[in-house]
């Protein structure tokens, strides 16, 4: 890979862990986007809607770290910035995006309702969108992994342990597969750094 330096647009530590996989950390410059607002998935129940919805806000965070770097340093080094998200779908409404739990206290009976209604004995997708701009040039990619839950006794079974662990907190979609709950994960078809938040062989597609 040709560049020295990579600007991870991303306040995600796990993001930066699994880029520094890839290159050295000390090439690695974290630069958020300044504004953290993002737009939602509320209006949307076809996965190409949503596909597109999630590489707009990538792009958007993208163009507001450029718009920083630019009027600080001006630097052409390149900028990547990414969004995970969990999909599920229903028979009657579709396709659903769920996103962090609620910041309150609210936020246990909603991960519950997802293991118990959305996950549990079934297979969800997580996207991954990407957009890395070199140059003049801006490139936006997603990938896509398949994640199959254990049945339904198995996750009731364990549920409360993991709810006590608090794990869920800030989690898309209530739940690590790098952490505890990769317990009640059966099956992961396509990358396992994409469910993490990274999918390091799309990424290093992109660099290379």
């Amino acid at each position: 890979m040709r560049f020295d330096k990579i600007i991870l647009g991303s306040r995600s530590p796990r993001r930066k862990e699994l880029l520094s996989l890839l290159i050295p950390p000390s090439a690695i410059c974290v630069l958020p986007p300044v504004n953290s607002e993002e737009a939602g998935f509320d209006d949307f129940s076809d996965l190409e809607s949503i596909s597109a919805q999630l590489l707009s806000i990538c792009t958007t965070k993208n163009n507001d770290v450029f718009a920083q770097v630019k009027s600080t340093s001006g630097s052409g080094d390149p900028i990547l910035t990414a969004d995970t998200i969990v999909v599920v779908k229903g028979e009657q409404t579709g396709h659903r995006v769920l996103g962090q739990p609620p910041a309150g206290p609210e936020w246990e009976q909603t991960v519950r309702d997802w293991f118990v209604e959305e996950y549990a004995g079934k297979t969800h997708q997580v996207l991954t969108g990407l957009c890395f701009r070199t140059g003049d040039q801006i490139i936006t990619e997603i990938a896509q992994t398949l994640v199959t839950f254990h049945d339904i006794d198995f996750v009731k079974r364990h549920l409360d342990w993991y709810l006590s662990s608090q794990e869920s907190i800030g989690k898309a979609g209530g739940y690590a597969v790098q952490g505890a709950g990769s317990l009640f994960v059966q099956r992961i078809e396509g990358s396992l750094s994409n469910v993490v938040g990274l999918p390091l062989e799309l990424v290093i597609r992109l660099l290379d």
